[in-house]
Formats: C-alpha cells, structure tokens, sequence
C-alpha cells in the first residue's frame, strides 16, 4: 500500500522538480523539513533577545520612535545596578521565590505521598486536587480577590471564625503585612498539584522489590522512607523546584491581578517593576537592560542547580 502511493506521488510529480529531489541528500531533505521551523523560532525568540541586547545600550523610548537614537554603552546597567528601588524589588522576589517554592514542595509531595498509598477513592482526590493548576491566572486572580474581600469575601470570614477577629479588620490586600502572603497562599493553592504530579511520578517510579528487601531486612517504615523513598525521589522534587523557581522568579499575572504591586511596592516583585520601566515610563532602553539583567540572573542560577541537579541523578 505505501510502495503504491509512493508510486502514485512520483507519477504526479513534475520531472524537473523529481529531477532536483532526487539530487538532494538525506541530510539535505531534513534541514528542508526543518529550515521553516528554526525560522519562526528565529524570528518568535532569537531575534528579540538580539533586539532587546542592543536596545539595552541605548536611550530608545517606545513612545518616540522618531527621536535620535544614541549608543549609552553601560550607563544602562550601572544605573539599575546602582538603583536602590531594583535592589528591593528583587529581594521583593527573592521573598516570594523562597516561600512559594518551601510551601509547594512540601504540601506537594506530602499529597504525592499520600495519593501513593493508592487509598480509596485515590483517583478521585487526585482529580479535584489538580482542578486549580487546570484554572486560568486570570480566573484565579478574580476569584481569590473576592475571597479575600473583607466585607463580603468566604476567606475573612474563616479567618474571623476561626480568631475571633472581626471580617473587617482583616484586609488581605491591602495590609503591608498581609498583601505578600496573600500572594504566596494564592500561589500555593494554584501550583501545589504540579509539584505533586512530578513528585507523584518520582514515588511511582521506586521499584517495589526495594521496598521488599528492606521489609526482609526488617526496616522501619521511617527508615524506609528517609533511606529509599527521599532519596529515589529527591531527583524529581529538585526538578519540580527547579521549574517552580524560574516560573515564580518571573511572576507577574497573580501579582498584577491581587495588588498591582501595593500596597505602595509591598509587593512589587522585579516583573512588575520591569513593566512600569517599560510601559508606564517608556524607558525602552533601560527596561530592557534590566530584562537583560534578569534573564543572566535566571540563567546562571538555572546552570548551577542543574550541575547540582546532574550530581545528584548520578549518586
């Protein structure tokens, strides 16, 4: 059947054009297949990254296209290096970065050590406990806001319930206390299901005859877990803290969404302050040189934790 439609496509094919075929080379046909894929990739994500490198050496601004364009070599960078405000925001995110990843990790695989026991009704729970990561940000965000206003929102009145604290003094979003664990509880709730799914596969891919051996050799069961089952699945828990972080570290959506980066710059994580650089003061030039900073930030953190991550794999 496949030599007969072969068949028929040559037939159908114009000589000069089987001619050329024929004449290209097995590797040649393949950078052919290819070549309009790297091409979108090129033009989608490699030629702004080069945009965004030369833009971060000059005082470009979007809202005046027409206005000379002049080369500030470095001044950029020194600038936001030197910029106090920068430095807070990151350590604005660095807060975020830690809690959400400490909070996801260990409610995750918690839940991933659980839902591994194969209880009753396992797939079930399985189930409702993925619905939040299967939300939209946008959802997400809106739904959480009425929760947590403080007139009319189910979250104050559970806090209320439970303290004895008036619904009315508990103001979520805009308490500078509050307003940054609004946001980490928030995306906690969302993002806990992926750590538990690459933790549940972790524990699903320990092998059982290990665990029978070290029945035989009469272990405990705490023994079995921090000797067979930590170990085994500490790979894929690096890995849901690896994706976790670089996601959280450009956190934007669930900030813009809750607060808006207040009450005043509470909450004012380095993507929010990217934003305003760009569209709010139409600093082109020197937002994209923080972008610039940011992703040499991500990147090299990434690098390490993967050699980490590598050396851990080959214990």
């Amino acid at each position: 059947m496949l030599n007969r439609t072969a068949e028929n496509v040559a037939r159908a094919t114009p000589g000069p054009l089987a001619r050329k075929v024929r004449g290209i080379s097995d590797k040649g046909l393949a950078w052919l297949f290819i070549s309009p894929t790297i091409l979108l990739l090129l033009a989608i994500n490699i030629f702004p990254l080069f945009w965004a490198i030369y833009l971060s050496f000059t005082n470009f601004r979007a809202n005046r296209p027409n206005e000379v364009v002049k080369n500030l070599g470095f001044a950029n960078y020194q600038r936001i290096l030197g910029d106090q405000d920068i430095w807070i925001a990151m350590q604005t995110t660095a807060h975020f970065v830690f809690w959400t990843i400490l909070l996801q990790t260990l409610i995750g695989f918690t839940l991933a050590w659980l839902i591994d026991r194969k209880f009753r009704g396992h797939a079930f729970w399985t189930t409702l406990i993925l619905v939040p990561m299967m939300l939209s940000p946008a959802v997400v965000g809106n739904f959480w806001r009425f929760l947590y206003e403080p007139q009319i929102g189910l979250f104050s009145y559970v806090i209320s319930f439970v303290s004895g604290i008036p619904p009315t003094s508990i103001q979520m979003l805009s308490n500078v206390s509050l307003a940054p664990w609004s946001i980490i509880i928030v995306d906690t709730w969302m993002w806990t299901p992926y750590v538990m799914l690459i933790c549940l596969a972790g524990l699903r891919s320990i092998p059982e005859y290990i665990y029978e051996a070290a029945e035989v050799d009469r272990a405990s069961n705490w023994r079995q877990f921090w000797s067979i089952t930590l170990p085994m699945a500490l790979p894929f828990i690096m890995l849901a803290v690896l994706f976790r972080g670089i996601e959280n570290f450009k956190m934007f959506d669930m900030v813009n969404l809750l607060t808006g980066g207040g009450p005043g710059s509470t909450t004012e994580v380095a993507s929010i302050t990217l934003k305003r650089q760009a569209f709010e003061s139409w600093r082109t030039g020197y937002s994209s040189a923080f972008a610039i900073i940011l992703f040499v930030a991500v990147f090299g953190l990434a690098n390490i934790y993967v050699k980490a991550l590598n050396k851990v794999k080959q214990r």
